[in-house]
């Protein structure tokens, strides 16, 4: 008895691995294709690049081996590499206008990206919320209102304009886009401070904690990357890509009790609303004298996925130009 289901086993074993072996080595020659793709698609580090009409050297030692390893993080965190590529589409057409009314290098963008992700939901561990991720003392210090019911870092324009508030504030007293940049991670007193205690006027050159140390070089790499993302190994199409939601303002002068009911009168559900205007934080909203809220409300066709008008904010993004060129 044992004997016969000995041979039972081993034989029920073996089909196993007969079954198995040819699955195991198609996915090991798939593995080798994927790491033969990965290596073609690897990406010089450039001698230099350009941000916000500076140039930045790239050929020292220790500036060459902080850009790789962004660039390396940037090519093989695929999935976030990618969703950025995709939420950019909706998000930098909003943005980039604001930056260039107010005069702000349109290299500040990328400065988003690294910040949230493009998640305009985006909360870190330390408080920091929005696109923007604007700490709850310096978005008020820049003109947002932030409370449990409305919170303004959440507002995609009124959170980028804040930012520009920063950045101009920023720009006046270091007269270094650079500087400005790694002022953002650090804190303008941070890096005013390091400046003179190591005799350096460039934020690049200075010894300072590895997250700020490694702020602006990820900036490049994402400009970089949205520059030419199938150089990262990135191919997409415009129906890839995730469009604006077109909406209608509501202009709101009223308390409101209950947002749900509110959605219902206006067509749409509490979850749509919220998504559309993340900046509301509760069900209800209280309106002072005075003051008034301005809600979006998505258009109802507008809100379905529609490749056919589905288009590339920026036709370097994606492989089917062609189309993109008809674009009226």
């Amino acid at each position: 008895m044992k004997k016969s289901r000995k041979h039972h086993i081993s034989y029920y074993l073996t089909g196993i691995l007969l079954v198995s072996f040819p699955l195991f080595t198609q996915s090991c020659i798939h593995a080798q294709q994927s790491s033969t793709e990965n290596h073609q698609h690897h990406v010089e580090v450039p001698r230099q690049m350009i941000f916000c009409n500076d140039t930045i050297d790239l050929t020292r030692y220790d500036r060459r081996e902080r850009m790789d390893r962004e660039i390396l993080a940037f090519t093989y965190m695929h999935s976030s590499s990618i969703q950025m590529l995709k939420k950019a589409n909706r998000y930098f057409p909003v943005v980039e206008p604001i930056l260039k009314a107010n005069h702000i290098p349109d290299d500040f963008k990328y400065l988003m990206v690294i910040e949230s992700s493009l998640n305009p939901l985006a909360r870190s561990g330390v408080g920091a919320a929005g696109l923007w991720q604007f700490m709850p003392a310096t978005g008020r210090e820049y003109g947002l209102e932030v409370g449990t019911q409305v919170d303004e870092r959440y507002h995609i324009e009124k959170a980028t304009q804040a930012a520009c508030r920063y950045l101009k504030k920023a720009y006046d007293r270091f007269g270094s886009w650079v500087n400005v940049a790694a002022s953002y991670n650090a804190g303008q007193g941070r890096i005013s401070k390091e400046t003179i205690a190591q005799y350096e006027e460039d934020a690049l050159n200075l010894q300072l904690v590895e997250e700020t140390s490694r702020y602006v070089y990820r900036i490049l790499a994402a400009k970089m990357m949205f520059a030419n993302p199938q150089a990262f190994g990135f191919y997409l199409e415009s129906s890839d890509l995730y469009p604006p939601i077109p909406y209608k303002k509501v202009v709101v002068k009223d308390s409101i009790e209950d947002l749900a009911q509110f959605a219902k009168e206006k067509g749409i559900n509490y979850a749509l609303l919220r998504n559309l205007n993340p900046w509301i934080r509760t069900r209800s909203l209280a309106v002072i004298r005075g003051k008034e809220y301005v809600i979006y409300i998505p258009d109802e066709k507008g809100m379905y996925y529609n490749p056919k008008v589905t288009w590339a904010h920026d036709e370097r993004w994606v492989t089917d130009r062609k189309r993109n060129s008809l674009r009226q």
